[in-house]
């Protein structure tokens, strides 16, 4: 590949023994956009999670279990190694550079690819081994001639009828917990804090309806950094109203660089990368890193922010109860549907009904491709579906309507697991045990101040009795009308220390996945709520209020393995499910949805 062969002559030039090639943007973002795929540019590699490291000899990349096929295949053209990262005999990035370097040897990184607390953890490592770290070139941009534009999607207001806050009555309310933090004046890097400070969404990036854009904020004043071509006349005028400057996005180093004395300057080292840092070094402030005031103040949702998603799920029924039925009448007519189609179907459906993109990439996986937790079909890899066996289905949208019942916004993200012909013994069993877990989670109470820790092992409960176990996590923060996956909440087995707090939306999402066979997850989302009759002389009490809007696959349950409790809550939520939707379904979709909804 020339662009290697490039960049192993500038790295010769500049003494650099080693490069290292994240797969993330300036912001850290999930998804990145064209411009700053360098990873997949300069290995081939184009999965969305990996890490490159080119020797003037030669390199690997890190990948996960996910694309180690995928890997496999693409490296190839580069002739780079593949590193299965997570197997016990895979070495890290830094103890592989230890052992092929020597002392007095150079990695090379670009600065604004990596975060503060990343880049000195490995330099510490490699420092330790006598090899020191080079920022002040970029080999990628120097080699990539035929770079992807800065993307250049334009903004989108979403005002306080769709966020239920303005964004002057957020700057105060993050001022005061940016002076509780002993700082005057914060940046925010990600994009998600960004897009919520300001009301502000956009599409540059897929799947998150967000604007590549930096904020800076002191006691008096607050700035957006961005492209100024992008900010539309009524996003600047509502911006300017809320006290507000725009100025252009690179301008965020001069600003950072001309910083005073008196400044004392708050920076998330887990999100701001590590050439702002250089530049803010390069002042007179005082810097104290401190974890974002934004980070733990969007993730509580206000009850326009719970309305809006609500009133989202709605759509995502109908669009859900459109797409089965059609399935349904697809395969009983003998036509040939696959995953991709079903994909197709079901992104065309939620657009009828409101939503402007997907909130993430379709998983569709029938049969065997069900047990690759984050299985996504392509030309390669699609397969026709067939009357047997399970299609675990995991999807989401991204709403923003404004209609006669009034403005409303909001983010999905659904799994349902249906048997697309009679469920054997063993589907059931695996699907039951799933839906036991999920069952118990979404109705657990727990007093405030519990974390997502201390409540996973209630989902996994029935699996771990069978020797049976999943390794994701079962639940994770969602964002309204923003990233589907948020923090800081999770509920996962690894300790987070965030409390999970009344107004929180979090997943409830257990599986099982047995390769080469087929897959089961269930989930919902759901709204950590206030309990009623919630303090008594024992705890303040908390639970799950479920916002999903869509049946469980009664045809997979076996009853047998349920308790009369585990039947009524079932009953119950599809009795909820029929409720809501009723009123926005015709007779015939009413009709499919009380079968799918009858009493078991």
């Amino acid at each position: 590949m020339k662009q290697l062969d490039d960049v192993r002559t500038l790295m010769c030039d500049k003494n650099v023994q080693a490069l290292i090639v994240p797969s993330v943007d300036p912001h850290g973002s999930e998804y990145v956009a064209a411009h700053w795929r360098e990873r997949a540019y300069i290995s081939a590699f184009t999965g969305s999670a990996g890490t490159a490291v080119i020797t003037r000899d030669g390199g690997c990349v890190w990948t996960d279990s996910r694309y180690f096929l995928q890997a496999g295949e693409q490296l190839k053209k580069s002739g780079l190694t593949l590193m299965k990262d997570g197997e016990l005999d895979t070495p890290s990035i830094t103890d592989w550079l230890i052992s092929t370097l020597k002392k007095g040897d150079r990695v090379a990184i670009n600065p604004e690819m990596i975060a503060i607390n990343d880049f000195r953890s490995i330099e510490t490592e490699l420092g330790n081994a006598g090899i020191s770290m080079f920022t002040d070139f970029d080999f990628i941009d120097a080699v990539w001639k035929d770079r992807p534009s800065i993307p250049d999607s334009k903004t989108i207001l979403l005002d306080e009828r769709f966020s239920g806050e303005s964004t002057s009555d957020k700057l105060i309310r993050i001022r005061e917990k940016m002076a509780a933090l002993n700082v005057n004046s914060m940046l925010y890097t990600d994009l998600g804090d960004v897009a919520w400070l300001f009301n502000m969404r956009g599409g540059d990036i897929a799947f998150n309806p967000e604007i590549i854009a930096m904020a800076f904020v002191n006691m008096q004043h607050a700035t957006l950094f961005t492209w100024l071509d992008k900010v539309t006349p009524d996003m600047r005028s509502y911006l300017e109203k809320s006290g507000v400057d725009i100025k252009d996005y690179y301008e965020t180093y001069n600003v950072l660089k001309s910083l005073g004395e008196d400044v004392v300057l708050g920076m998330d080292p887990t999100k701001c990368n590590w050439a702002l840092y250089k530049a803010a070094k390069t002042s007179k402030a005082s810097i104290r890193e401190i974890g974002s005031p934004i980070f733990t103040t969007k993730c509580v949702k206000n009850q326009t922010e719970l309305a809006g998603t609500f009133y989202s799920m709605h759509r995502d029924g109908i669009a859900l109860t459109r797409l089965f039925m059609w399935l349904e009448a697809e395969m009983k007519a003998g036509h040939n549907v696959t995953e991709v189609g079903v994909g197709n179907k079901l992104h065309e459906l939620r657009r009828e009904q409101g939503a402007i993109d997907d909130s993430f990439g379709t998983i569709a996986g029938f049969g065997a491709h069900g047990a690759i937790v984050h299985y996504e079909a392509d030309e390669e890899s699609d397969v026709a579906l067939k009357a047997e066996s399970f299609l675990l289905l995991d999807s989401g949208g991204q709403y923003m309507i404004e209609n006669e019942d009034g403005c409303f916004a909001g983010t999905t993200d659904i799994t349902r697991t249906v048997a697309l012909g009679k469920a054997t013994e063993r589907m059931k069993r695996d699907y039951t045990l799933t839906l036991k877990g999920h069952l118990a989670l979404g109705h657990q109470l727990f007093p405030y101040g519990t974390r997502g820790a201390q409540l996973d092992a209630i989902a996994r409960q029935f699996m771990w009795n069978e020797e049976i176990h999943y390794g994701h996590g079962t639940g994770h923060g969602v964002g309204h009308f923003l990233n589907c996956h948020e923090g800081p909440q999770s509920i996962r087995l690894n300790e987070v220390p965030q409390i999970l707090l009344p107004g929180m939306i979090v997943s409830n999402e257990p599986g099982i996945y047995r390769t080469g066979e087929h897959g089961v997850r269930i989930e919902n989302l759901v709204v950590v709520a206030e309990y009623e009759n919630n303090v008594n002389d024992f705890a303040h009490w908390l639970h799950f209020r479920t916002l999903t809007l869509f049946p469980y696959d009664r045809n997979s349950i076996d009853i047998s393995m349920l308790t009369p409790d585990e039947l009524l809550q079932i009953n119950s939520y599809h009795a909820f499910v029929l409720r809501e939707l009723r009123p926005l379904l015709n007779n015939e979709e009413l009709a499919w949805l009380e079968a799918k909804c009858a009493k078991l």
